[in-house]
Order: structure tokens, then C-alpha cells, then sequence
């Protein structure tokens, strides 16, 4: 079991000044695409296999950042059954970056991350059922019921049949560009 430390923005750049280090990104590729540390390697948590990183990771240091900090400290016990002694992870992760006063490579034209879009999307079903049962006939309620009853099942399941829908299209076909780590 490898030890878990947090490290600031700062101790990592100075801990990657003396070790051959990996940045980590757990964040999803559309997420990373959008924005990104230049020097971070896109392993989102939900492809997230020990084999993968340790063909690149051998005898360098890892530290795994995520946007927040939060889903990286939440998922650390993935971290420590990796083959290293110790891994790091990035307190506060990209934003707790920013506030350092270090760049990030941003990407404004990607599209928005998948669950914004999701989020988005059963709003406006939501308001326009509600309209339209109000001004045309009642029955139109039963789509915003139906979105609802699908935002719980996407929250009770894990499984979001509105996100796999978008995907589809095509501005969210676009796939991690920079510095993924590929099977």
C-alpha cells in the first residue's frame, strides 16, 4: 500500500524540480480538453487501471490532481494500491492551481462537460413541460415528470441514459487530444 500525501501547487513544482514526476489528471477527457495543467496526463478515474499507469509510472512520482480536490481525496484508496511507496495528491486540484498564480492550457471552444450539458438539457425539458401543460394541455406535465423520475434513476443507478444520448453529438465526440495515457 503506497502512503498518501497532500501537497499546494507550490510543493509540487518544487518536488517535480528534483524527481521525474507525473501529473495525474482523474478528471473525465472532456473535462481536461477544456482545462488542463500543461504538463498533466489525462487518467480519468472511470478507465482508471493500476496496469496502464505503472507501464509509464515505474520509478517516477505520482501526483494526482482532479479539479476541486475533493474526487481525488475520495478516491485515494484507488491511489494506494498502486506499486509506489508514496503518491501524491494535489490539494485543491486545478482551481487551488489557479489561485497559485500558475497557468493552465485552456480550451474555450471544447464543449462543456457531459453533465453540465445533461444538467442543461432536463432544465429546459423540465420548464417546457411545465409550459406546455399550463398553455396547450395538462398531460404535457408527464415530461417533466419523466425527466424527473430520470434524474433520480441517473443518481440512484450511476447510469444516464440523457449523457450517453449526448455523446452522440457531434461537438462531444471529440476525444482527449493532449497527453492521455492510451492502452
Amino acid at each position: 500500500m503506497a502512503k498518501i500525501i497532500e501537497i499546494t501547487p507550490n510543493e509540487y513544482q518544487q518536488l517535480s524540480m528534483k524527481n521525474e514526476t507525473i501529473l495525474c489528471d482523474i478528471r473525465e477527457p472532456d473535462e481536461h480538453n477544456r482545462e488542463r495543467i500543461a504538463e498533466a496526463v489525462n487518467t480519468p478515474l472511470s478507465s482508471f487501471h493500476h496496469d496502464d499507469l505503472h507501464k509509464i509510472a515505474k520509478d517516477k512520482v505520482l501526483v494526482f490532481h482532479c479539479q476541486s480536490g475533493n474526487r481525488t481525496k475520495m478516491n485515494a484508496n484507488k491511489f494506494a494500491n498502486l506499486e509506489h511507496d508514496t503518491v501524491y495528491i494535489l490539494t485543491g486540484g486545478i482551481n487551488e492551481w489557479k489561485k497559485s498564480g500558475l497557468a493552465t492550457i485552456q480550451d474555450e471552444k471544447a464543449p462543456l462537460p457531459i453533465m453540465r450539458q445533461v444538467q442543461m438539457v432536463a432544465g429546459v425539458l423540465i420548464i417546457l413541460g411545465v409550459i406546455l401543460a399550463y398553455l396547450v394541455n395538462p398531460a404535457f406535465i408527464l415530461l417533466s415528470g419523466f425527466v424527473g423520475a430520470g434524474l433520480f434513476f441517473a443518481g440512484a443507478t450511476g447510469f444516464c441514459g440523457m449523457a450517453n444520448i449526448l455523446m452522440f453529438l457531434p461537438y462531444n465526440k471529440k476525444q482527449c487530444q493532449a497527453n492521455c495515457i492510451k492502452k
